[in-house]
């Protein structure tokens, strides 16, 4: 695997990102091109109409696939990252002002300055690229999608 950091620590599913998701879009304005050119034609109306409402289907399913998707895992770090700081602190909470992509920003930090970093980011209100940039020593996470 490449070293991760912050300028490579993203991830893009080329089939996903580059092909699924352009296709869909181009089925979606396609659809939509087709529809116009059937108005007036009663023939194609309906049909033009239903390709419309299917390709809208499609490009909503693939989004809210790819929303609920990180939802579930920013769930999963942000309870793995609860009981990194109660390890580390000696049975202290995260801090509850920390927001959710704090929180998920902050599983880069390595186990030596996480607990100050996680400090830092409540107090000062860092956002998730700010304590990304903040970290020194990046822990890769190569699961993330």
């Amino acid at each position: 695997m490449q070293e991760q950091n912050y300028a490579s620590h993203t991830k893009l599913v080329t089939p996903y990102h580059k092909v699924l998701v352009p296709l869909a879009f181009a089925t979606l304005i396609g659809s939509f091109v087709n529809l116009y050119h059937s108005i007036g034609d009663h023939e194609r109306l309906y049909n033009a109409a239903l390709i419309v409402a299917l390709s809208l289907a499609l490009f909503v399913t693939i989004y809210f696939a790819r929303v609920f998707a990180l939802q579930a895992q920013d769930r999963a770090i942000r309870s793995e990252e609860r009981f990194r700081f109660s390890v580390l602190s000696g049975g202290k909470l995260l801090d509850s002002r920390l927001k959710r992509s704090q929180i998920v920003a902050l599983r880069f930090a390595s186990d030596a300055e996480f607990v100050d970093l996680a400090n830092q980011a409540a107090n000062k209100g860092m956002s998730g690229k700010e304590i990304k940039m903040a970290i020194k020593n990046w822990k890769a996470d190569h699961e993330r999608l």
